[in-house]
This record gives structure tokens, C-alpha cells and sequence, in this order.
């Protein structure tokens, strides 16, 4: 009797076993992540303090890294995180800047971006490369255990360049091999946060329909008895098809700032149909951040929604399909409990519960496509075109479909303003987009101009041949709006910033220009000093600058600088001056 008792507690046992790792495994979609912790210290001797964290929502990419703070200073030493050598070093006028990328031995590498200064002897050495290559603006690679460093050991001064708006480190970790760009809040830094995410609203979407021909149901989420859910606790849809979004921050202890969320899971009656989460993205894949919020709704002055559903143009990345794409059926007469889970990296969880069915009556339907040549879908090559204006997009130019709309504006000159579709609608690829000429005599000064709101782009206009159909001009964009094709004999402006010619500089450090050109389009900044190029910066592209150096000593120099724009036209000032 006792050996049959032992034998059914046995397994019993077994099967509660089973059924924990059952449930554990159904609530957990995406493995736990074996980076190592405590291997990378805290980047800059300031105090441990994120102004951003990984994965947050900007325009057209997700944040890709740690904004560390600086106190608000600038020059702050910034650290090595882990021993290794320096593989790499980026300057440029956007973006990171001035930056660093680290190699270490584990295998990965530490970016540190938007920096004023690297240490002297890198410094040193990129200065020279900068005079070999005749160029400012570079992306090298460093030799090889050229410049070793130790954990903590001071390798640059923080800063504000690039696409920084106010003194910080952008701190990032990738995977050396792949270039996967990793959280960095997986490793451990002494960052503390006991708060769960923050979940503000719900969208809801008929997916019967493009998401680009609706605006979405928005329903304010309040907090109860620690549980998000909407006024009404069963939505009834007139649809048989429907995806869910949410507005969603996360915050760590101590701070207000409404950082971005790590990981979102969505569960149709306590199934995980579909998830996303914020961990080793490349910047090949960042743009599709526009496939993963609603661009339409943001851009027409709405707030950033979350989709917990794949858009059908969106093919890889961030999300991880369990049971679908995360559209739901719910023509089916039933009630589905629908439960979104939202995490941070420290596991702090908050949840949105809800139930919603269909008031549609059920009927089992068979579909009959009708083609619609103005409809534009994902996955297809799309071509429009008629005798003034042409263009086609790649297969994975769209995320969902469009009704593709076009309106043209004769203008006075003859030419024509094009309206295509607008720009509230996100495109992931160039696309070459080609325009009739016909008012100009001059080819070679032609320039395509695309605008929406107060966002201007600007391309040189190629000639394209075609036999018998006039004289056709192209150029490519990544996105929809106005286009015209426009003549530019403008020349770009150069003035100097509190100097002039002839001037006594022996007490100013610095010598400055402001470069205008009209098409914003710059190709090509020059300058010498006695017949020798000299090196200006061209930080956040708006200010030439040259700091005094060895390559000009005391005496009576002659400074020349030229400039040119996408077309040619070409300016050049010659100045005299003494030190």
C-alpha cells in the first residue's frame, strides 16, 4: 500500500513538473539572454544616469544604444569598458559624430559616440590620416592592437557632435561579428529599476482593410488593481479581422524620463499569438521602425503606437510569431480575452486585459480579388506612369497596401508640380522616380526637388534615354510628397564668421564659415592655406571650422577656399591674413 502511495506522489510529481515547465514555456516566448554580467564598467566618470535607453522610438530608427549622462557638461572623461584595442574610428558632420568602437576579446565591441576629443596619441594619429586623405570626414579602420586599452582607462572626452541636441555619451555594445547591436541593459550596469512599464493607450484596427486607409480606435488605458484595461472591459468591433498598438514608456527608479519599452507579448484567450522585442538589431533593419508604429498616425500629429501585429511589408526583424502575425480572427462569433504583456529588462512586468468579439453576423465568405491599378501593394513591384511622370518601387519599398493617390499643378515656367500619394506614409527603400523636361536648356543644371510640410530633399537630376519619348530626367527618393524638376544656376554662398580679409588673427584660435547653397545639396568643401589643404571641421554641417595648428605659423598667409554643389556651381574666396 505505501509502495503504491510512493509510486502515484512520484508521478504525480512528474506531472506538475511537466505542467510548470509547460507554463513556463507557453509565457515565455523569447529565450533568456546569456550575455556576460558585470564584464563592461559604467563609460563616463559622471554620475550613472540614462537621459535614453536602447530601442526608443525616433524618427525613421529605433535608439540603438545607452545615452549616458554628463551631468550636462561636456569634456567628461569617457572610459574604456572592458580591456581591448581600438578597431575603429568614425567622424562625420551627423550622426555619431566623433566616435570610437572598441574590440574586445569576448567578442564584442563598445561604441562611445558624440565625442569632442579622442587621447592624445589616437588624436595624433587621426589627425594625420585626416591630412593623408585630404578629409575631414572619415571611417577608418585602425591596425590591429595599434592602440590597446584597459578597463577604465581614459579614451576620449565626451561631447556634443553629430546628431547630439545636448552634452551626452551614446554608449552602444554589438556583436563584432554579425554588427547586431545589443541592449545594454542585459549586462548588468548599475542602473536600478523596480518600476514596470508605464502603458498609456490602446489603438485597435480593422485588418480588413489597409492600416494606411483608417485611423485606428484609440482607448485610454486606466490602472486597475494593477491590471491596464479600457472603460469598457469588452470592445465590440464591426469587423472580422483586428490587430492591437499600444503607447507604452518604461521608467528606472529614480527618474521621470519615458524611456522605451523592452519586450511587448500579445495572448488571444491566454495563447501568445505574436511578440516583439527590443535586443540585437542592426542598423540595416532600424528603418523599419516605421513598419513597427503607425508612421501615419505620428506624422499626421498623432502619438507613437506600438503594433502587436507584423505589418504584411515587414518581413524580419523585432517581432517573433508563435501562433500568427498577430491579427486576430474574431469573425467567429466568440469572445476572445485578449492579454498584453510588456516588460523591461529587469523583468518588471505590467499587463493590458480586455475582451473583444465582433458584431458582425458570422458567414463563411470566399474571397474574390479585384485588381485595382491603383492600389499599391507589399511584396509586388509597383509602377506608376504616364507621358510627364514615372516611377516604380521595389518589392520591400511598402509595408502595407495604398490606394495610390497623384495630383499635378502646371506652374507658370511650364513645368509641373507632382503630387504623389503624401508623406504620411512610410517607405522603406529609394525608389527612382523620372520627369519630363520640358522647359529647360541646360541639362546638366537640373536638380529633382521633393518636399512634404517643412522637409525638403534635393537630388542631382540624371538623363535617362528613352528612344522616341522625349527628355526624361531621374533621381531617387525614400519617400512620397511633392516633386519638381527645377533648374539651379545658384552658386553656394560662403561668409565668414568674424573674419575678413587682411585681418591680424594672432589672438583668435580659430578661423569660420557658413556654407549656404540653396539645394542644401553641398558635394564638395576645399581649403588651403599657402597653396596647402587644411583641415575644417564640418560638425552638425552647418559651420566650417579650422583650429590654428602647426600648418600655420607666424606670418602672412593666403587662405582659399572653394565649394561646390550637386550640380557644379562652384564658388571660391580668397583671403589674406596675418599671424
Amino acid at each position: 500500500m505505501n509502495l503504491s502511495i510512493t509510486s502515484f506522489l512520484q508521478k504525480l510529481f512528474c506531472i506538475l513538473i511537466l505542467l510548470l515547465l509547460y507554463v513556463c514555456a507557453s509565457a515565455q516566448i523569447f529565450p533568456d539572454k546569456d550575455y556576460p554580467k558585470g564584464y563592461f564598467i559604467w563609460p563616463v566618470a559622471a554620475t550613472k544616469a540614462l537621459a535614453a535607453n536602447f530601442g526608443e522610438l525616433r524618427p525613421n530608427h529605433y535608439h540603438m544604444g545607452l545615452d549616458c549622462k554628463t551631468d550636462q557638461k561636456e569634456n567628461i572623461p569617457v572610459l574604456a569598458a572592458a580591456n581591448g584595442y581600438i578597431a575603429k574610428i568614425k567622424i562625420e558632420p551627423s550622426g555619431f559624430g566623433q566616435a570610437i568602437y572598441l574590440n574586445h576579446p569576448n567578442g564584442l565591441t563598445t561604441l562611445y559616440a558624440h565625442l569632442n576629443s579622442f587621447y592624445p596619441a589616437l588624436q595624433r594619429y587621426i589627425k594625420e590620416q585626416q591630412y593623408k586623405l585630404k578629409s575631414w570626414e572619415i571611417f577608418i579602420d585602425i591596425p590591429p592592437h595599434m592602440f590597446e586599452v584597459e578597463q577604465g582607462q581614459q579614451i576620449a572626452l565626451s561631447g556634443n557632435t553629430g546628431g547630439s541636441q545636448g552634452p551626452h555619451l551614446h554608449f552602444e555594445i554589438r556583436d563584432t561579428k554579425t554588427d547586431k547591436v545589443l541592449n545594454p541593459l542585459l549586462f548588468d550596469f548599475p542602473i536600478a529599476d523596480n518600476i514596470p512599464p508605464d502603458i498609456l493607450r490602446l489603438a485597435v484596427y480593422d485588418r480588413s482593410i489597409s492600416t494606411y486607409e483608417q485611423t485606428p480606435k484609440i482607448y485610454p488605458l486606466k490602472k486597475v488593481n494593477g491590471i491596464y484595461m479600457p472603460s469598457m472591459s469588452t470592445l465590440i468591433l464591426n469587423t472580422d479581422k483586428v490587430s492591437f498598438a499600444i503607447t507604452a514608456y518604461d521608467r528606472y527608479t529614480g527618474s521621470t524620463n519615458q524611456n522605451g519599452i523592452y519586450e511587448a507579448v500579445l495572448y488571444d484567450n491566454n495563447e501568445a499569438v505574436i511578440g516583439f522585442q527590443m535586443d540585437s538589431i542592426s542598423y540595416d533593419e532600424t528603418r523599419y521602425l516605421n513598419a513597427h508604429v503607425d508612421y501615419k498616425l505620428r506624422s499626421s500629429g498623432g502619438p507613437f503606437v506600438q503594433h502587436l501585429s507584423r505589418l504584411p511589408g515587414y518581413t524580419y526583424g523585432i517581432y517573433k510569431d508563435v501562433t500568427g502575425d498577430g491579427v486576430i480572427n474574431i469573425g467567429d462569433e466568440n469572445t476572445h480575452q485578449i492579454k498584453i504583456v510588456v516588460k523591461d529588462p529587469n523583468g518588471n512586468t505590467s499587463q493590458v486585459k480586455f475582451d473583444v468579439r465582433s458584431s458582425l453576423q458570422y458567414e463563411s465568405k470566399t474571397s474574390s480579388a479585384i485588381y485595382d491599378p491603383k492600389e499599391f501593394h507589399p511584396g509586388f513591384i509597383n509602377i506608376f506612369e504616364n507621358d510627364k511622370i514615372g516611377f516604380y518601387m521595389p518589392e520591400n519599398a511598402l509595408y502595407d497596401s495604398i490606394r495610390f493617390k497623384y495630383k499635378e499643378t502646371p506652374q507658370a515656367d511650364g513645368s509641373d508640380i507632382f503630387l504623389l500619394h503624401n508623406g504620411n506614409i512610410p517607405v522603406q527603400c529609394k525608389f527612382p522616380i523620372r520627369i519630363k523636361n520640358t522647359t529647360t536648356s541646360s541639362p546638366d543644371k537640373l536638380v529633382m526637388h521633393r518636399w512634404w510640410g517643412a522637409k525638403d530633399d534635393y537630388a542631382k537630376a540624371e538623363s535617362v534615354k528613352f528612344p522616341d519619348k522625349g527628355d526624361w530626367y531621374q533621381a531617387s527618393f525614400r519617400a512620397f510628397g511633392n516633386v519638381q524638376l527645377i533648374e539651379d544656376h545658384t552658386p553656394p554662398a560662403i561668409t565668414p564668421l568674424g573674419f575678413r580679409d587682411g585681418m591680424d588673427m594672432s589672438k583668435l584660435y580659430t578661423i569660420r564659415f557658413v556654407i549656404i547653397d540653396n539645394t542644401e545639396e553641398l558635394e564638395n568643401f576645399h581649403a588651403e592655406i599657402d597653396g596647402q589643404w587644411v583641415c575644417f571641421s564640418n560638425d552638425k554641417g552647418k559651420t566650417f571650422i579650422y583650429k590654428f595648428d602647426e600648418h600655420c605659423g607666424p606670418g602672412e598667409h593666403e587662405l582659399k577656399i572653394s565649394v561646390e554643389d550637386c550640380v557644379g556651381n562652384r564658388s571660391e574666396r580668397v583671403y589674406h591674413f596675418t599671424r
